[in-house]
């Protein structure tokens, strides 16, 4: 049976995709992201950027595998699967772009995520309190005061040196932009967006004019994190994504 690879967003760990990992068939692969979970962190800087996780990625199967990826987990997926389609038999992404084009707007990017590192390092409380306040997550209102405090829990236990580290090397500001790369992931993708992630669902959108064979599904009641929100929809794309490879 094909493996299915799930990766992460930022802040979040292995833990946090088991809403729709718990409705794959197995084999299921959710690896904790450097500078995420409980460690231990890679020392190299280096190692927390975009690429460098996706070459982590590919090098943990020898055989093709589906992929499943989350915000920053899946900028992570495009890459790999841009740089080895022939190593993913297909591709969902959720909430996920192909970085950014314009240089200007990478670097304004790359400076705000810095801003946002140095706070992280410095009262990692007070970042996840502003995270979690953040309109891109509003919506998760809707899951409760329970799941609301153990998500906050759960980003509190992450190391703020290692969180910080992460966010600098794979800020969509310093992201190789992956639009020219497009046309060369020819395996079947799922572009997944919450109706109330207005941002993304456009974003969908420009993903699937250059890609080969993408579909876009809007999940409605959700927002950015779709698959939190409705995991049943979200997993119901991911498997008849899989049946198209």
């Amino acid at each position: 049976m094909t493996t299915t690879v799930v990766l992460h967003g930022f802040t979040g760990d292995a833990g946090t995709m088991e809403p729709i990992t718990s409705r794959l068939p197995g084999p299921v692969d959710v690896p904790d992201l450097p500078g995420h979970g409980p460690g231990p962190h890679p020392a190299e800087d280096t190692a927390y950027s975009i690429d460098a996780m996706a070459d982590a990625v590919l090098a943990r199967h020898g055989v093709p595998f589906h992929m499943v990826g989350y915000s920053m987990g899946g900028r992570i997926a495009l890459t790999a699967a841009c740089r080895h389609p022939e190593k993913v038999r297909s591709l969902s992404l959720i909430g996920a772009s192909a970085g950014l084009l314009d240089p200007d707007e990478r670097a304004a990017r790359a400076r705000s995520d810095d801003v946002l590192a140095a706070q992280i390092e410095r009262d990692l409380e007070g970042f996840v309190d502003s995270w979690m306040a953040n309109p891109l997550f509003a919506t998760q209102a809707r899951l409760g005061s329970d799941a609301l405090a153990a998500a906050r829990a759960q980003r509190l236990g992450n190391d703020p040196v290692a969180l910080a580290r992460s966010l600098r090397a794979n800020s969509t500001g310093r992201m190789r932009p992956l639009h020219h790369d497009l046309a060369g992931c020819t395996m079947p993708v799922a572009l997944i967006a919450g109706a109330d992630d207005e941002k993304f669902v456009a974003i969908a959108r420009e993903l699937a004019a250059a890609l080969p064979s993408a579909t876009i599904h809007v999940v409605e009641g959700a927002g950015h994190a779709a698959h939190l929100e409705q995991p049943d929809a979200v997993a119901a794309v991911i498997l008849a994504t899989q049946s198209r490879a």
